[in-house]
């Protein structure tokens, strides 16, 4: 039988989950009435996993998403990342919160049409006061070089292939070294090798201790993910 010292000790050496919702909730309300995107969503997740999101379309994937990374509220529940109660912040906060813990990728890219790509991968880092004036092209160059597109840093995005646009994009989301990367169907745009690339980063990103939380309709895709999570009528099974 183990003592209480014993038992204290053996809690410490269990890590502490990076990210915890627990019982949430989100309802719109529309011309016929309220809408149950999520309801009692409950999931833990630990560092270094790539966890997959899966379902039809109008599951509520997206949602989770937008309540997970801050840029929706839930109307009920907790989340808290890395011991952050975030349900507790306001949009400023959050904002704050968010440029510097998660990295968000999105299906259509979403760079900046006017700036070159080093400049949006810059744009993090300028917005969050990361790194010192100084040094934020040199992390930008570093990053794409990382992602394989470092001759491709002065070019405008429409010069690039959807490949090439998604590295940037991956760049851009990790500008500020965040935790945790999120991904909105980042390969629904891309043709099978160029996806399986992308997919073949992340899996890189999550051994080198990142978490990733990826919404896609890929099953092909189910050998990159420590697990797989479904969604139905904004559940979680």
């Amino acid at each position: 039988m183990q003592t209480q010292p014993q038992v204290a000790a053996a809690a410490r050496t269990v890590p502490r989950p990076l990210i915890e919702l627990k019982g949430i909730g989100r309802t719109f309300q529309t011309p016929a009435g309220a809408f149950h995107a999520l309801k009692d969503i409950h999931l833990t997740v630990r560092q270094g996993e790539f966890i997959a999101v899966v379902g039809p379309s109008g599951s509520g994937k997206s949602t989770l998403i937008n309540v997970l990374t801050g840029i929706d509220s839930p109307s009920q529940g907790e989340i808290h990342v890395n011991g952050e109660a975030i349900h507790r912040l306001n949009q400023e906060q959050l904002s704050v919160w968010r440029g510097k813990n998660v990295g968000v990728v999105f299906q259509f890219f979403q760079l900046l049409p006017t700036l070159t790509v080093i400049e949006n991968v810059m744009l993090p880092m300028d917005f969050c006061n990361t790194f010192p004036l100084k040094e934020r092209r040199e992390q930008a160059e570093n990053l794409l070089s990382k992602l394989g597109i470092l001759e491709q840093a002065d070019k405008l995005p429409a010069d690039l292939s959807g490949g090439q646009q998604q590295r940037a994009a991956i760049a851009r989301a990790l500008a500020n070294n965040p935790p945790i990367l999120v991904a909105d169907e980042p390969t629904g745009n891309l043709d099978s090798r160029t996806s399986e690339e992308v997919m073949q980063l992340f899996s890189l990103l999550v051994k080198e201790g990142r978490t990733v939380i990826m919404v896609t309709h890929e099953r092909e895709f189910r050998q990159h993910f420590t697990r797989v999570l479904s969604m139905q009528d904004g559940r979680l099974s």
